[in-house]
């Protein structure tokens, strides 16, 4: 029970600061600064990009999914998945990623 509600606290905070209005004032130049920095080790972030781990998703195929939401994507860079390094972001920087990831569709 604990878990279910941390995840509604983290998406009622993510979608408070990255809803359609804010979306848009989202920074897709510092979301791309803090991908190349942050996750180009493990991810192909941009193009031109030549090497990353084979087994996680390009940054361009995850904007291309037919579900994609930057909304749920800043959700779930807020609260990632085992796999993925715990990197301490903050609400502003999770948007700023989910709006750089928009930006690749």
């Amino acid at each position: 029970m604990h878990q279910h509600l941390r995840r509604i606290c983290l998406l009622l905070a993510v979608t408070s600061s990255v809803g359609t209005s804010s979306a848009l004032a989202a920074d897709a130049d510092h979301g791309a600064d803090l991908a190349k920095r942050w996750c180009a080790s493990c991810h192909i972030v941009a193009n031109g990009q030549t090497q990353a781990s084979a087994d996680v998703p390009s940054f361009a195929s995850v904007a291309h999914r037919p579900n994609f939401s930057p909304e749920r994507l800043a959700f779930f860079l807020l609260d990632p998945h085992p796999k993925m390094p715990n990197f301490p972001l903050s609400r502003t920087e999770a948007g700023d990623i989910a709006a750089y990831i928009a930006s690749l569709r």
